[in-house]
Order: C-alpha cells, then structure tokens, then sequence
C-alpha cells in the first residue's frame, strides 16, 4: 500500500457511498487495512450485551472505519472544498506537507 497522505486531527469530506458529502475530523487512522474512522460519518447502532462489568446491557451509537479511498481532505481555507495533498522537502532538509489543489467543488 503506498504512504498514506491522511493523518489523525484532519478535517476530511467523505466522497462516496451513503455518507456523501458529510465532513468530520479524522479520530483514528488505520494504515494497514487502509481505513479511517471519521467522526459522525458511518455511526452504526450497536447492542451491547449484559455482563457484569454492564448489567443493563443497552443499545450504543459506535463510529465504523471508511476506506481511506471515499474520503477526501478538506482545504483549510477554501471553506467545503478538498484538495490533494503532497509534501515538499525544502532546501534545508525539512519535508512540509502542502495542498496541491482544490479538487472538486462542494458536494451535495
């Protein structure tokens, strides 16, 4: 798999499936199965089993991993659009991360 270019604490739009066009901060990157979780975006209902540890048992809301290829990084300050993002390694040896473009207008 080649070097991820989304990071946790990102502000990314998912681009496909049934959250489109929903943004949220990246809160956990997966790079070996190539997944993200967004927050508020792929939020399932789950029912969680009375143990002793939970003896009412109940009904939770749990974040599920998107793939990192439906989700785009948002431009910070070109408000709603996404961009690619690349690196840069500058004369003194130092590598930045730098947006190549917007890439598409505001999903809807």
């Amino acid at each position: 798999m080649s070097a991820l270019r989304i990071k946790k604490g990102d502000t990314v739009m998912v681009r496909a499936g049934r959250e489109k066009g929903k943004t949220g901060k990246v809160m956990e990157v997966f790079p070996t199965k190539g997944t993200v979780i967004v927050e508020g975006a792929n939020v399932v209902t789950k029912h969680i089993k009375r143990t002793q540890q939970n003896p009412r048992g109940g009904i939770d809301k749990v974040a599920r991993p998107l793939p990192i290829s439906k989700v785009a990084v948002v431009h910070p300050s070109r408000q709603g659009r996404t961009s690619r993002v690349g690196y840069e390694v500058k004369k003194d040896g130092t590598k930045t991360r730098v947006y190549r473009q917007a890439a598409n207008k505001e999903i809807k």
